[in-house]
């Protein structure tokens, strides 16, 4: 195996700078973050005690003393864009958390000032490299399902969502009509970002609802105010094709020689009952065949984990002139998608996407 991708992380007040720590720590071989750019000096004493690693409390310090493959922005979107023009500017490839811009407008000048100028960015959303993510996209790229055309999404909100309804579709940039409304009801307050509950009482719930027309291809999205954190709320997700559907883990078809088959996407993890491999997610089964490998086991990294590893992973490939996975330009896109559902929510009126620049950038 050839030296780990090497990485550095400007940032790391936020939970989400650990979970590149946590899988540079539990994958050395294949990751190693190089430095860190931590302002707060008691703060980066903590962080090289805790991870053992080295931290600066400047941008040009951390590029003077390491070289890293590409820098990863885990700071707040406000923040990133003056970064990312800096280290544009030195030819540095970038990999942000979040699309950093919070409307249109700004979406509309980062791609002026960044992407129309070559900028290497790629955005670092891990949805899309779930496990289960990925064997649901196996099953749509076998086409067993035949053209998929409807895709139901309860798992995050706007445009995280989003980017998993145009995965599933296919859709790329294409124009979208969206209907929208939210339904008000009592639910039982359950956990929230203090932690778990400690009073059992009845709160109002806000339950958003979506159709996204993209002409011929249906995407509905489904969110619940909290319903990450909820114990009485389950994440879904759904996906009909013209000859079966995903319905969470459960596959129905109807192949040519009408023959009903159905299977489920099954885990299978190592290290339950007798198994002494160790604990961890070996892959996902439909049938008798494997839909999804995990290339990082025997690590024990959860499912948020392994999908940020893919986007580690396929940064570096990009980092060295390689594809990119997920852009400015997507990312534009879902966010502005994102904002049209809010609207159409907020206003109760059916709005309608507009093509904008980036998406000639694709």
């Amino acid at each position: 195996m050839g030296k780990p991708i090497t990485f550095s992380i400007i940032g790391g007040g936020g939970f989400r700078a650990q979970y590149f720590l946590r899988i540079a720590q539990a994958l050395p071989e294949q990751f190693c973050v190089s430095g860190m750019v931590i302002r707060d000096e008691l703060k980066g004493k903590e962080m090289e005690d805790l991870w053992r690693v080295r931290t600066y409390r400047t941008m040009d310090q951390l590029l003077l003393n390491e070289q890293p493959d590409f820098v990863v922005l885990s700071i707040n979107a406000s923040a990133a864009v003056d970064y990312m023009l800096e280290l544009a500017e030195r030819g540095i490839p970038v990999l942000t958390e979040t699309p950093p811009a919070p409307h249109l407008e700004g979406l509309l000048q980062i791609h002026d000032k960044l992407t129309r100028q070559g900028a290497r960015i790629q955005v670092a959303e891990q949805y899309q490299f779930h496990p289960i993510q990925e064997a649901r996209h196996q099953i749509i790229m076998s086409g067993q399902l035949g053209n998929v055309n409807q895709v139901t999404v309860s798992i995050s909100q706007y445009y995280h969502a989003v980017s998993l309804i145009r995965k599933m579709l296919g859709v790329r940039f294409e124009e979208v009509r969206i209907k929208g409304m939210r339904f008000e009801s009592d639910w039982v307050a359950g956990p929230n970002r203090s932690g778990p509950p400690t009073e059992d009482k009845l709160i109002k719930s806000e339950r958003d609802i979506a159709w996204l027309d993209f002409g011929g291809k249906l995407g509905i999205y489904d969110f619940t105010k909290d319903q990450h954190r909820s114990w009485t709320r389950s994440n879904h997700l759904s996906i009909r094709g013209e000859r079966g559907e995903i319905f969470d883990n459960r596959i129905s078809i109807q192949d040519p020689s009408c023959t009903q088959i159905q299977m489920e996407l099954k885990r299978i993890n190592k290290g339950e009952y007798e198994n002494a491999e160790g604990y961890f997610l070996k892959g996902i089964m439909a049938g008798d065949r494997w839909v999804y490998e995990n290339p990082y086991m025997p690590a024990r990294l959860y499912d948020d984990e392994i999908a940020i590893a893919d986007c580690l992973k396929k940064m570096a490939v990009y980092a060295e002139g390689g594809p990119g996975f997920y852009g400015l330009p997507e990312a534009s896109q879902d966010h502005y998608i994102g904002m049209l559902i809010e609207q159409a929510i907020r206003t109760g009126e059916t709005v309608a996407s507009v093509r904008q620049p980036w998406a000639d950038n694709e």
